[in-house]
């Protein structure tokens, strides 16, 4: 399951790239990108947990923003080492419980899977934000569907 999720995850986030290409620049581009960055960022702190690393980050943002090219070459990275990763994984490893450090200093503890799960949640939240300020400078969002990509990804089922 966890290789369809995280599949699905790096193609709407090439699908959404690919429309965001074509937002005029200005507050709503600008606010799309904060968007995706947050979910970047959240990603590699996640990803940082996952290893017992520190993550470097402290705040689920960073102060400047990257240009969509930038951000769009480190959310395919990201999105390749999360598909590596999950790709390695058996249920024991997924129910290992790791403990970590939030941005803010507190410390907490979730199973290898719920990180994995919030990491997907997380960003298919603010991919939907983000298709919200496409809508309103009438732009069509990406459809960000699981039941699309593993159709596109495994046309079999089409049946």
């Amino acid at each position: 399951m966890m290789k369809s999720l995280f599949g699905h995850k790096a193609w709407a986030n090439t699908e959404l790239f690919d429309v965001l290409e074509t937002l005029t620049p200005g507050p709503d581009a600008h606010t799309a990108i904060r968007l995706m960055n947050h979910i970047y960022v959240v990603d590699r702190i996640f990803q940082a947990h996952l290893l017992g690393q520190p993550h470097g980050y402290d705040a689920t943002n960073t102060k400047a923003t990257p240009t969509l090219a930038e951000l769009r070459g480190a959310v395919a990275e990201a999105d390749a080492w999360y598909q590596e990763y999950v790709a390695t994984l058996n249920e024991a490893a997924l129910a290992e419980p790791l403990g970590f450090n939030f941005t803010d200093g507190d410390t907490g503890t979730m199973s290898r899977e719920e990180m994995l799960m919030h990491v997907i949640t997380h960003g298919a939240y603010h991919r939907g934000n983000v298709g919200q300020i496409l809508k309103n400078a009438a732009i069509a969002p990406p459809r960000d569907l699981l039941t699309k990509f593993l159709h596109i990804a495994e046309p079999a089922r089409r049946g």
